[in-house]
């Protein structure tokens, strides 16, 4: 078995697992639209497990709003530390261009889980005449007619943390399925291909969720020996998470030997165990400063094995490429992939930073280099130019003003 106190997660190859991930082991699909053969053969390799999911974009020769633009989100969710970030981070980019008079105003929504009233509120954007919409959608489907009567008003549509369906929308995410497939296998490679997982998914209904239990499943079922004992939705919320786990733990006597997860609760999770008297197992999910804080606390007992979906750099594409399409750079295809920055375990502390405790559950560390560097995002777009103003550099310090 892998110690992970002691030796860097090992993750598959990116094309590899495209090939995993893809029927019959091909990396890519033969029906790809044309402008993706433009993309470089590395940028085309993340869109492994994917690739049906993939579309022309609508946006070439759209009319864009002048500025100064007006700019709307749409949130489905701002219950946990992270999608609060999120949206402070955009904010905080945006109020840049309102500084200097290129955006007029910045106004959120937030349906609190509610799909029904995030349309309704989409379309109260559309009746203020925003320059442009970004979101995090409640469905992949439910928004489609709302994002289609945004398109039809002259409004760019564009999503973040979990793509929609809908052909009128830019949706600016990662490859959630190959993540979750990563994580799982992180799993069945420390367990040698045998053991219990239990599995705490986000909100159900997500499209994330579903993406990233696509990819788990990958994973899993190839491995005949590891068992998934229960599915259990956590909702990215801690405290939900604490709940869940402990129910489990509390009607489960046989031993788990892993935690799959992709929010940023390990932490959460290993308290459960240890709280419930269970030996705490290998977590997946994504670093936060709370888990780097019990990591600090407690090294000899802690296996983490994950990703780096960071609030930061997820507000910061979406930002960017809403720029850009506002811009007219015309996007290539409906999706501009990120890629997720791997976090090894035997190198933690170069993502830990004083500030961290294990009760740091708002502070999340900032990924060391932009995962999406202007390079590799203008290979997404028709008529690429830099962003204005942008450094990622400049990302703030998560322990300021702490």
């Amino acid at each position: 078995m892998l110690n992970y106190q002691r030796k860097a997660i090992q993750f598959t190859s990116v094309l590899a697992v495209a090939g995993a991930l893809t029927a019959g082991g091909s990396a890519m699909a033969a029906d790809m639209p044309e402008a993706f053969g433009t993309l470089p053969g590395d940028v085309q390799a993340l869109f492994g497990g994917i690739e049906s999911t993939v579309q022309p974009s609508a946006y070439d020769g759209f009319k864009m709003p002048e500025k100064p633009w007006k700019w709307c989100h749409s949130e489905s969710y701002q219950g946990n530390p992270w999608r609060v970030s999120v949206t402070n981070e955009l904010k905080r980019l945006v109020d840049e261009y309102v500084a200097k008079g290129w955006v007029s105003d910045f106004e959120m929504s937030d349906s609190n889980g509610d799909v029904s009233a995030q349309i309704s509120q989409i379309r109260s954007f559309i009746d203020k005449d925003c320059s442009i919409i970004t979101s995090f959608a409640g469905s992949s489907t439910a928004l489609n007619e709302a994002i289609k009567a945004s398109f039809d008003a002259g409004i760019p549509f564009v999503t973040g943390a979990g793509a929609v369906t809908s052909p009128y929308a830019i949706n600016v995410d990662s490859n959630y399925v190959k993540f979750g497939y990563d994580l799982a296998k992180a799993i069945v490679d420390d367990l040698g291909g045998k053991g219990n997982v239990l599995r705490v998914e986000g909100i159900a209904g997500s499209p994330l969720v579903a993406q990233q239990k696509e990819g788990a499943d990958k994973a899993f079922d190839a491995a005949d020996g590891v068992k998934v004992v229960r599915d259990v939705n956590g909702n990215w919320s801690g405290n939900v998470t604490k709940t869940v786990v402990l129910q489990t733990l509390a009607t489960n006597p046989q031993p788990i030997d892993a935690v799959w997860t992709s929010g940023s609760e390990a932490r959460i999770i290993a308290e459960a165990f240890k709280q419930a008297g269970r030996p705490v197992p290998l977590i997946t999910g994504s670093i936060s400063g709370d888990a780097l804080g019990y990591w600090n606390e407690n090294q000899d007992e802690f296996k983490f094995a994950g990703g780096a979906l960071m609030p930061t750099w997820t507000a910061q594409t979406m930002f960017r490429v809403g720029v850009r399409v506002l811009e007219g750079q015309e996007p290539k295809l409906n999706m501009v992939i990120v890629p997720v920055p791997a976090v090894e375990s035997d190198k933690l502390g170069e993502w830990y930073s004083s500030c961290m405790t294990p009760s740091s559950s708002s502070i999340f560390p900032v990924a060391p280099a932009d995962p999406l560097p202007a390079e590799m995002m203008d290979a997404y777009f028709n008529n690429p130019a830099p962003v204005a103003l942008f450094d990622y550099s400049k990302t703030p310090d998560p322990c300021e003003g702490q």
